[in-house]
């Protein structure tokens, strides 16, 4: 069967597909369009399968509200560049994703993949993306808040950190300013009564044996390690920081000041744990409210 310029122009609107792969696929259907368009589903997703084991560490970190601003989303997509990170069908699907967490009743990874977009599902959206972009794209991961609080706080450092902090009380403004120090600042959690028994007993391991090893005498060793402790748990959590816009008080200080109190927070960095190239982006956000 003859494989005509409009056939091959109908099934690349249909599926995006390149010129070329649509007229072979087209000539291995023998001109059954439903054939071809499976054709190309089934190649696109042996191309998807390949590129699935490649560095994916660049991409996007959104937030997505609910009308109401009663519920949040937190999102990283991943890609492989920057420069795919920057296109407009990436960040389409992006923005579809975040819709879809959103709207629909979504609470992991899984049913999120089964969701529906379009005519299909996102899983088969992303792969179809891949096939058209040429990288390895992964949905990492996503947080979908429930508000507790007054308020939502939110930061955005380009698309490469985000923060969502969840506030009683404050102001919009407020929160906003709490946002930004936890993405310069990078604290573990909200306060020292939420720290990780696991993380504190590590620490203060550590802190025992550089104690030892300075040989200074045992009855200090404890007073030493109590003081390094305080100092450590201070450095690691919201309420214990110097705030970024004003060294001069704590972060607890600000709230009180305000009658305000962090409820929880969540941060999160574009590629963290990813190996690869490390680039400090909480510097870049020190930088700008230093320069603010």
């Amino acid at each position: 069967m003859e494989i005509t310029a409009e056939m091959v122009k109908q099934l690349r609107a249909m599926t995006g597909a390149g010129m070329m792969e649509c007229k072979k696929s087209l000539s291995s259907a023998e001109g059954d369009m439903e054939r071809a368009v499976e054709l190309l589903r089934k190649s696109g997703q042996a191309k998807a399968n390949k590129k699935s084991g490649r560095i994916a560490a660049e991409g996007t970190i959104s937030i997505n509200f609910g009308k109401n601003n009663d519920i949040a989303i937190l999102l990283e997509v991943n890609c492989e560049t920057d420069f795919v990170a920057k296109d407009k069908q990436f960040r389409g699907f992006c923005d579809a994703v975040s819709n879809t967490i959103l709207t629909d009743s979504v609470s992991d990874m899984k049913s999120l993949t089964a969701s529906d977009y379009a005519d299909k599902t996102i899983e088969v959206a992303k792969q179809e993306l891949v096939t058209k972009l040429g990288e390895n794209i992964q949905v990492r991961r996503f947080e979908k808040v429930q508000r507790r609080g007054d308020l939502f706080g939110s930061y955005l450092h380009g698309t490469r950190i985000g923060v969502l902090v969840d506030m009683k009380g404050g102001s919009d403004e407020l929160a906003k300013d709490v946002a930004m120090h936890i993405a310069a600042s990078h604290p573990v959690c909200v306060s020292e009564q939420d720290v990780p028994s696991e993380m504190l007993e590590k620490e203060r391991n550590f802190l025992s044996e550089q104690a030892k090893e300075s040989g200074k005498p045992a009855e200090l060793i404890d007073k030493i390690v109590s003081g390094r402790l305080n100092k450590y748990l201070k450095e690691i959590t919201l309420l214990g920081q110097a705030f970024v816009k004003n060294p001069d008080q704590t972060v607890e200080q600000l709230l009180k000041e305000h009658s305000a109190s962090v409820l929880s927070f969540i941060r999160y960095e574009l590629g963290e744990g990813i190996e690869r190239k490390q680039e400090n982006f909480a510097e870049e956000v020190m930088a700008q409210i230093s320069s603010a």
